[in-house]
């Protein structure tokens, strides 16, 4: 029996196992059966994403740059196709002994090298740099036979920012270039939407129109999915969303003019802006010396950016819109019309000009020892009396003279289409309270008025605001805010889009007390300080001249040039509009340390209103004359402007860059 019963419970001992083996092996099961489950039904979707995001890759299509053209259609920023040599410093186990590898087969200049390792120093370790650019077919050709040496390095088919046209405008266009750390982080800030359409981008504008008109030029990026092998590499093309290029933006100026005008100034510097003054339009907007923009497209090298930097001349400073200076006595119009509109003086009032003025004890003096004798309104402009100006400015004060001054653009923001434009100076006693810090720099002085009636003191605005105030006036009192940007033409299409034209304001002078000034200006060309510079010209114009200094010359003191460094002499200015009885044209222009307004500035602004008015381009033996300083009529036979060869310089790309 008790055989038996040992035999009964080990029986029952099995079965009991079994059950929990049979048990365990239905759980096991059940599980598997759930992850099953759960892996190939719940998660199917975004495993199959996953599996597919493996086998494909979704890729930024980046557009082409939009266009840069001036208002007759010339090209001023374009983009040619070309191979680059490309290294990403992440990839590449020692990238000084890859690029000495690579100097086998591909020439790497030591400029080639500083670049790169600047942009690298720039850029984020998984970020491709490119250490050569332009790769000739051959080159091409060497490193693919050998890429597998070289991990890491790429030869990649690009389009490049090309600027045919060299220096000219180039302060105008500007430049592009790589996207450095900072503008990663703004564009951090952007619209989710903004950022997807830059995926991709490598380059942004970074000055002038390029920088403006970002938006428009770059277009909009496509996506490409692409079945990628194990290594990551593409294999093919499954699907595509085509990029749209970006908009050819049509500009105001007339590229030909400027080059003539940046001709003209030869190795001077200075600065010329000319307006419509019928809608604000600029039709040129120099700036000497310039520079080329194509050295900053793939990032500028050591020694170029030392040599634009350093300068004494200043290349890279945007003189029209930047650089602040002294207005001399091409403010005198202005303050006539001040005169007139503020009832300090009548058209008739009669001044005596002894060739000095005094303050107290302190003499202001005029153009010399001898005076002018009795000048009125007309006079004082075509004779360019002083002493009319010191005691009209005494007359209104400081603060009259500002109120008046703002609104046509002194001292202000013009709204130009271009970022940087410098504000400028004009003074008013609330101005030098904020300016200055202790109470007696604060405190404004009877003497510091006086000065400032023949544009001199603390007066200092750019040529963008002085030739938008010439503007104002010529085109009876209306402002027009100076703009750029004409119209944007789609590339595909060449449909061209006019962008809206900013309304003029009237400023509200009376038309007798403009048509006062417009005459008396009209006649400084005919009998005043610019009459040799105008004669036998084949339209009429009205302007004046003006010599501003760059240095105090004490009361006691004689200017004499020769005495002064080049970089301390006056400078030479003139104002001017033409055709004197409907003006389409309003300019100011600079000449730096180049003496009286008749030498070297008023010179120039002849040719412009040849150009613009009689279709006529100067003559070699004249262009040589202007850059040499020796201004004044035009010599030798003018030839016909449109038939002058353009483009100015080899539309090739430029070997510098």
């Amino acid at each position: 029996m008790t055989e038996l019963r040992n035999v009964e419970a080990d029986l029952a001992q099995f079965r009991t196992r079994v059950i929990v083996i049979a048990l365990a092996v239905l759980l096991a099961f059940g599980l598997i059966v759930a992850r099953m489950v759960w892996l190939q039904v719940v998660q199917h979707e975004a495993y199959m994403a996953q599996a597919e995001s493996n086998r494909t890759a979704v890729l930024p299509v980046v557009p082409n740059r939009g266009q840069i053209v001036d208002r007759q259609g010339r090209v001023l920023a374009s983009n040619y196709s070309a191979y680059t040599l490309e290294i990403t410093p992440s990839q590449t186990p020692d990238v000084d002994a890859t690029l000495t590898a690579l100097r086998e087969l591909v020439e790497i200049s030591p400029r080639d090298e500083r670049r790169f390792r600047k942009l690298m120093e720039e850029s984020h370790r998984f970020d491709a740099v490119p250490v050569r650019t332009r790769l000739s077919d051959e080159e091409v050709a060497r490193f693919t036979a050998q890429r597998f040496r070289f991990p890491g390095v790429e030869v990649r088919a690009k389009l490049l920012r090309h600027y045919p046209n060299g220096e000219s405008a180039s302060h105008v266009v500007g430049y592009i270039g790589r996207i450095n750390q900072r503008e990663k982080e703004l564009m951090a800030d952007w619209p989710e939407e903004e950022q997807a359409n830059y995926r991709g981008t490598e380059y942004i504008g970074k000055l002038g129109v390029e920088q403006q008109q970002e938006q428009t030029l770059h277009g909009t990026t496509g996506f490409e999915r692409v079945e990628t092998s194990a290594g990551g590499r593409a294999v093919r093309s499954l699907a595509a969303t085509a990029p749209v290029p970006g908009d050819t933006m049509v500009l105001t100026i007339d590229a030909k003019l400027q080059h003539l005008i940046e001709t003209l100034y030869g190795n001077r510097r200075g600065a010329l802006v000319a307006i419509d003054p019928r809608n604000g339009e600029v039709l040129a907007l120099v700036s000497k010396p310039t520079f080329d923009p194509n050295l900053f497209v793939e990032g500028i090298d050591v020694d170029n950016w030392r040599a634009l930097n350093e300068s004494i001349d200043k290349p890279l400073l945007n003189r029209a819109l930047r650089g602040g200076y002294p207005p001399g006595s091409t403010y005198k119009p202005f303050m006539a019309l001040a005169a007139l509109e503020t009832g300090a003086r009548k058209v008739d009032t009669v001044v005596n000009d002894p060739g000095y003025w005094m303050l107290g004890n302190h003499r202001f003096r005029s153009h010399g020892d001898a005076g002018l004798g009795a000048v009125d309104l007309r006079r004082s402009i075509i004779k360019s009396s002083n002493v009319y100006y010191y005691s009209l400015a005494n007359e209104m004060g400081v603060d009259a003279m500002h109120d008046f001054m703002k609104p046509l653009g002194f001292g202000q923001i013009t709204g130009i289409d271009l970022k940087g434009e410098l504000r400028g100076v004009l003074p008013s006693q609330a101005w030098k309270r904020a300016t200055y810090k202790t109470p007696e720099q604060q405190r404004w002085y009877a003497g510091e008025t006086i000065s400032l009636g023949i544009g001199q003191g603390y007066n200092n605005f750019t040529m963008l605001q002085i030739a938008h105030a010439m503007a104002t006036l010529a085109g009876g009192g209306v402002k027009h805010t100076p703009h750029l940007t004409l119209a944007r033409r789609d590339p595909i299409t060449g449909e061209r889009q006019a962008l809206p034209k900013p309304e003029g304001v009237p400023l509200g002078y009376q038309p007798a007390h403009l048509q006062a000034v417009l005459s008396a200006m009209q006649a400084v060309t005919t009998e005043g300080t610019s009459a040799r510079v105008f004669a036998g010209a084949g339209y009429t114009s009205g302007g004046k001249t003006g010599t501003a200094q760059a240095v105090t010359i004490g009361q006691r003191e004689r200017y004499d040039a020769k005495k002064l460094e080049e970089h301390q002499r006056d400078h030479s200015l003139y104002v001017a509009f033409a055709p004197a009885d409907a003006p389409r044209v309003a300019l100011a222009v600079i000449v730096e340390n180049a003496g009286f307004g008749a030498a070297a500035a008023a010179p120039i602004a002849r040719r412009v209103f040849d150009y613009l008015l009689l279709d006529q381009y100067p003559s070699e033996q004249d262009i040589a004359a202007q850059q040499a300083g020796q201004g004044g009529p035009p010599i030798g036979t003018p030839r016909k402007a449109s038939e002058v060869p353009w483009p100015p310089v080899p539309a090739a790309v430029s070997a510098a860059q």
